[in-house]
């Protein structure tokens, strides 16, 4: 999961990536006290998009399904809608949001799934 987090990370249409085990993540200090490990879950923001952007990207993904992960093996992709969350802070993005959940596929794949997901964004902009 950190290897797609940072990748996503490097791509020029993300805004922000909510990942503990990358370094610029606000809660990493407290990560890195309490954990040994990280799990693949992980929240990126886009800078603003069209929709039909959203949806080329997640439509050029085949090994991510649609759905929240409740802690299986499946590789999980979810929008979220920052006006539901519920925080103490204010939603500080304004682009749209996505929950990933990287499963037990081969980490390639999943990265050479993005990748193709991030053509088809650019593709579509």
């Amino acid at each position: 999961g950190i290897m797609l987090a940072e990748w996503i990370r490097s791509q020029p249409e993300v805004e922000a990536v909510m990942h503990p085990a990358l370094p610029q993540d606000p809660g990493h200090i407290l990560w890195k006290r309490d954990f040994v490990g990280a799990c693949g879950l992980f929240t990126f923001v886009f800078k603003p998009l069209p929709r039909a952007a959203e949806a080329a990207f997640v439509d050029a993904m085949p090994l991510f399904s649609l759905g929240a992960s409740w802690g299986g093996y499946e590789s999980l992709i979810l929008p979220i809608h920052p006006e539901k969350v519920r925080s103490v802070e204010p939603w500080p993005y304004s682009g749209p949001a996505y929950r990933i959940h990287a499963g037990l596929e081969n980490p390639d794949d999943l990265l050479d799934n993005l990748k193709a997901g991030f053509a088809a964004l650019r593709s579509a902009l």
